[in-house]
């Protein structure tokens, strides 16, 4: 029974709405800032309401880019982010649940220390391999170019590690119906397993695809053209070391552009994303 406390309730609503406001506050500042010279921003004389220069900031930053140092259009940064981004995303789920289905239904030798290798890898990080990381890359003749920015992000012992864990609360009737209808391997992976996983993929799409927007070493490691940087870097060479020389507008706009596609992937995915971390009935 739910017990109806309007003081409490007015308390926890109050708190909730703080957080929001904490939170949104410094968004909405950076939305203020994009639509004014960067004068009135320098100076610190920003009022609180937006300016007159939204559409030309907003045109400037997706299609010209900067006057200094950068001068890649940020609409160019963004495709560079979200190719990485989905590639990232989609290939550690497709190799993290490929490599779960083998270590979980198929019975050879060595296949629990193979699953104990991948897991051990999760005290790796990229920081702590990236030195043979770029020289395997740069070798290959990958440096600046998409493959060089995904590919050696890919490998997920978290996934793997997620989707053991869920295959192996799969009724093993399944295994065995699918058997006696004559379905091999592969037919049980896409008729069975792979329905079954669609909302822990989602919930991983999610996860995976905010990780890869956000990297910064790597992209900042293996790519040296303007045309294959990513927004992240794009941000942090974009602010000088003279404030009078950063177009602080432009800034601020990235900024802004930076955010949509991750929020846009949470709002879209958010049923399933919630769906595949708590669903306990299978």
């Amino acid at each position: 029974m739910v017990e109806n406390r309007p003081l409490a309730n007015f308390i926890a609503h109050a708190i909730l709405w703080l957080g929001i406001a904490i939170v949104v506050f410094p968004v909405y500042l950076t939305f203020i800032a994009s639509t004014h010279d960067a004068t009135v921003i320098a100076n610190g004389e920003m009022p609180l309401t937006p300016g007159p220069n939204f559409f030309k900031t907003y045109y400037q930053t997706l299609f010209v880019g900067t006057s200094g140092t950068v001068r890649t259009p940020v609409g160019m940064m963004m495709i560079n982010s979200l190719i990485m981004a989905l590639s990232i995303a989609v290939g550690k789920i497709a190799i993290s649940i490929i490599s779960s289905f083998a270590v979980v239904y198929f019975r050879f030798p060595l296949r629990m220390a193979f699953f104990w290798l991948i897991f051990i890898t999760l005290m790796l990080p990229v920081e702590v391999r990236i030195y043979p990381t770029y020289a395997i890359v740069a070798d290959l003749g990958l440096l600046d170019t998409y493959a060089g920015l995904s590919v050696p992000l890919i490998a997920s012992a978290t996934a793997t590690l997620f989707f053991r864990q869920f295959f192996l609360t799969i009724p093993d009737e399944l295994v065995e119906a699918s058997k006696i209808d004559g379905a091999g391997p592969l037919r049980f992976f896409w008729d069975t397993v792979v329905p079954l996983s669609r909302t822990n993929m989602a919930a991983l799409f999610v996860i995976l695809f905010i990780y890869g927007w956000n990297q910064y070493l790597w992209p900042l490691l293996i790519t040296t053209s303007g045309d294959m940087q990513t927004i992240v870097i794009g941000i942090k060479k974009m602010i000088t070391t003279a404030d009078a020389l950063t177009e602080w507008q432009i800034v601020m706009a990235t900024a802004m552009l930076a955010m949509l596609p991750p929020v846009t992937v949470i709002v879209l995915m958010q049923r399933w994303f919630v769906k595949g971390l708590v669903e306990t009935e299978k």
